[in-house]
């Protein structure tokens, strides 16, 4: 078992200090976006406390050195890589509004821009790797996203309640009529398009003039309709004031989460996370299509053939608790699923392990036990389990170092592969 040392990434959209203060860290004194944990390129987490190896050693390089032995013989086989990337995720204000792609675009469109002399670091790139990106949120606080279409009724009776208030220009009224038309022949790929400006991203005057009115407007809507997605509008355009995106929030679900609850968001899904803290958990990709609700470079024409235009319901992902205690998510992809473990005086509680894993302690102290050795680990400690170490057992370590006197009691957060991983193989 590797013990790890992570990066906390600070964007403007990040808060003040609540990773470090949650995990027991110092704080950065930067916007506190993400702390990532995994082997992704971007921000690989380092060995750290090893006598056999080098401090500070990439983990991305430690498994490239043996793949088989890190990760074992069928996922190194099947992946190439550790297949997933864990974040601990908090939004002070809101994220761009996004789409991941397939497999097979991902792979093909990043081709296309390779052979095209594309530089994947170029923030004007689409495609930063060839890979997917499937993802699930769970709530470690009150969580608020935008996530997939409503039905197209609904999404037109709110754009209605705009109007009703009776306070739009007769420029906005015109918009808010195409949208509504096109969401009554049940089009919302075309109000989606109309909203952004096309491929061209050529934004209508009578959209830009609704966009406008929207803080003047908004809290009239609200009241009338007590819809939580209209009561959006007046923060997301204090965000962004002339941005179309605020407009796209109402053709999407208004999503609540409290903590313990969790959403998946597969390819092709425009989702955005609007606030809150989280356990993220992704296939290892950076791969991220923005249509708005962002400084970041939008490709308006890239998004309309990623985008999955069917209203769906929200892709909420039920834990499921097995005999020894596990609360376990899965979400349906092959690359991971999320072990929630509380670990008590009298509860030792095995990793649910398939190949790799990578746990993170988030309250308490508790003590994994594998084959070659045992770890302590407490609040905000993390460590990699290569797949040769398998089985793994944490228990607790009757400790309140680095965490809250809870009788012994800790919690920690495992990822691994889910048993859907090999059927395809």
């Amino acid at each position: 078992m590797f013990r790890l040392q992570n990066t906390i990434r600070d964007y403007a959209w990040g808060t003040d200090g609540q990773i470090s203060a949650v995990l027991g860290y110092e704080p950065t004194g930067a916007q506190e976006a993400e702390l990532w944990l995994g082997a992704h390129p971007g921000a690989p987490s380092r060995l750290v406390g090893h006598a056999d190896r080098t401090d500070g050693q990439r983990l991305d390089e430690v498994i490239a050195a043996d793949p088989e032995g890190m990760l074992g013989a069928g996922p190194a086989a099947k992946f190439g890589r550790l297949p997933f990337l864990t974040k601990v995720l908090s939004a002070g204000s809101p994220l761009s509004l996004q789409v991941h792609p397939t497999a097979d675009q991902a792979a093909a469109r990043f081709a296309q821009q390779s052979a095209a002399g594309g530089d994947p670091a170029d923030p004007a790139s689409n495609y930063k790797d060839p890979c997917h990106k499937p993802e699930m949120i769970l709530a470690l606080t009150d969580f608020t996203a935008l996530c997939g279409f409503r039905e197209p009724a609904e999404a037109g009776a709110l754009f209605g309640a705009l109007e009703a208030t009776g306070r739009l220009s007769v420029s906005a009224r015109r918009a808010v009529a195409t949208v509504r038309a096109a969401l009554s022949a049940g089009e919302l790929n075309t109000a989606f398009a109309y909203l952004l400006g096309g491929a061209e991203r050529a934004v209508p005057p009578e959209v830009s003039a609704l966009v406008a009115e929207v803080p003047a407007v908004a809290p009239a809507a609200a009241r009338a309709t007590h819809e939580a997605g209209v009561a959006e509008l007046e923060r997301l355009a204090a965000h962004y004031p002339a941005d179309p995106g605020v407009l796209i929030s109402l053709l999407l679900n208004h999503v609540q989460l409290a903590p313990g609850q969790a959403i998946a968001l597969p390819a092709g899904n425009v989702h955005a996370y609007l606030r809150g803290l989280g356990i993220e958990v992704m296939a290892s990709s950076d791969n991220v299509l923005r249509g708005g609700l962002t400084p970041k470079h939008v490709d308006v024409a890239e998004l309309l053939s990623t985008v999955d235009f069917r209203p769906l319901p929200v892709p909420r992902v039920e834990p499921v608790e097995d005999e020894l205690g596990r609360q376990i998510y899965r979400p349906g992809f092959d690359e991971f699923e999320l072990q929630v473990l509380r670990v008590g005086a009298q509860s030792d509680v095995a990793v649910d392990q398939r190949g790799p894993a990578v746990v993170l302690v988030t309250d308490g102290a508790l003590l994994l036990d594998s084959p070659t050795g045992t770890l302590r680990l407490s609040r905000g400690d993390s460590v990699f389990i290569p797949a040769s170490e398998a089985p793994v057992v944490a228990r607790s370590a009757h400790s309140t170092a680095g965490g809250n006197d809870d009788g012994g009691t800790a919690t920690a957060y495992a990822v691994t592969l889910p048993p859907s991983w090999d059927e395809s193989a």
